[in-house]
């Protein structure tokens, strides 16, 4: 993987997402010639239309990017990247309308647009037929070899073997750590030379992930493979690269300490977040103001009780502040006085309230509370005060993702469905670790685009 702005991307996808923007430059070029032949035009040279082409090519691009293109599915699936092109090149058809009425000569003409759209279609399956023909499933991944044979090394070699995996585990070698999980490791005193075995398996990185590191670190092993040029990673820091989130099962405080991340030198990031947050809220709030109002009545009319709810909602640094939402649930949903979690089919929710939530039209009062400054677009989830009581309780650093603001979207929204128990609680947690520790514009960035892709394909809205 490459690491852009404190994000990674596998080379895959980098490599993937280079080619699109060429191919579909090179289709806004060809639909402009071919239409300026059938009109009898002139083709100027390239460089006069440059700045058309440019804008058609970054505006499909954005739209892939936010429908999800370069998901994993998409990666594997041929008719899922056909689906997700067709929904991208509709949602470019939007985003250069726009571009063309608020900035004339900027885009291609709509003839052109027409033409140029038809063969980024063909062109961009085309070349994902011809990448899985010559490379198959296993095109750029990158070969593994374990040092480890207990649980930890189990779990990476399933991760491996998911749709998606940018790597393959080519080993394991079992470093007197306990007992094997892994019956195909070898052990470490039947490999003369380390170094060597990881030449003949081609192994292009090696992963740290003994059970118990105290008096059991390979220290020489580990300095001459480094310094025989061979990438050597550690186990909680490959997971959090392979997986995007922070996991907690074998993460130490020291890791934490002492690795990249939860920088406090973003001054200049966080000022530029709450500038687009302030700009941003204003023109989504007249915008969003006919659906909010529209939606008041239609609670009102639906149900007996107030449009707006307000709930008490942990912020920043642990700050109480007031939530508002549009009600979805009955007003007596926690008659006993008792927080209880969303489920699943919720009969407390009523059938106004189903809609505006599989819409997210209810989540559109809380612009305000981006506008106050009580939350950001993008950031962790915020919780009620009972909740997090008891999830600091029973969740290891579950109170150090109150050290950013949180957000009406977010890294674990995109990232996992939604749910309402322990479990949940604990994976989405991994998720919002990884926002604060790799915080960047790119990844606020990123998360905004794939938010798209969560409304337009909803995975079970509460």
């Amino acid at each position: 993987m490459v690491r852009l702005f404190k994000h990674y991307v596998p080379y895959a996808v980098l490599f993937l997402g280079l080619l699109d923007v060429l191919l579909l430059f090179a289709a806004a070029d060809f639909a402009w010639t071919i239409r300026a032949h059938q009109i009898g035009m002139e083709v100027e040279p390239i460089g006069n239309r440059l700045l058309p082409l440019v804008s058609f090519a970054l505006a499909l691009q954005t739209a892939m990017l936010a429908v999800g293109v370069y998901s994993a599915e998409a990666l594997q699936s041929l008719r899922f990247a056909a689906a997700r092109l067709l929904v991208a090149i509709s949602l470019g058809v939007i985003l250069l309308s726009v571009l063309y009425f608020m900035l004339p000569g900027t885009t291609l003409w709509r003839s052109n647009s027409l033409y140029a759209m038809l063969l980024s279609f063909g062109m961009l399956m085309s070349m994902r037929v011809a990448l899985q023909r010559l490379f198959g499933g296993e095109a750029f991944k990158r070969r593994v070899l374990i040092l480890g044979a207990g649980q930890r090394a189990l779990r990476i070699s399933k991760l491996a073997e998911r749709d998606g995996a940018g790597f393959v585990v080519v080993g394991h070698v079992e470093m007197s750590e306990g007992q094997s999980v892994i019956p195909t490791a070898i052990a470490r005193s039947h490999i003369d030379n380390l170094a060597d075995h990881v030449v003949r398996l081609s192994a292009s990185e090696v992963v740290l992930a003994i059970e118990e590191r105290r008096n059991a670190m390979p220290l020489s092993d580990l300095i001459r493979l480094r310094t025989t040029g061979v990438h050597v990673n550690e186990v909680s820091s490959f997971l959090e690269r392979e997986t995007g989130r922070i996991d907690l099962r074998s993460t130490n405080p020291s890791w934490l300490i002492f690795s990249d991340g939860f920088t406090s030198g973003r001054r200049l990031s966080s000022v530029l977040k709450r500038v687009f947050d302030i700009v941003a809220s204003l023109v989504l709030l007249v915008v969003a103001l006919p659906l909010i109002l529209f939606g008041s009545i239609a609670v009102k009319l639906d149900s007996k009780g107030p449009a707006f709810f307000r709930q008490t909602r942990v912020g920043l640094f642990g700050e109480h502040f007031q939530l508002v939402k549009l009600r979805s649930m009955r007003t007596d949903a926690e008659a006993d006085g008792k927080a209880k979690w969303a489920e699943k089919d919720d009969p407390r929710v009523t059938r106004v309230g189903k809609w505006i939530r599989l819409l997210r039209i209810d989540e559109l009062p809380q612009i305000w509370s981006v506008l106050k400054g009580d939350m950001s677009f993008v950031g962790p989830r915020p919780e009620r005060p009972e909740f997090v009581a008891d999830l600091e309780e029973k969740l290891l650093y579950y109170s150090e993702r109150h050290m950013v603001k949180p957000g009406i979207t977010g890294w674990a929204q995109i990232n996992y469905p939604y749910g309402a128990s322990l479990q949940d609680a604990r994976a989405k947690l991994e998720y919002d670790l990884y926002y604060a520790k790799n915080y960047t514009p790119f990844l606020d960035i990123l998360i905004l685009l794939q938010t798209l892709r969560v409304v337009l394909w909803p995975e079970g809205a509460r």
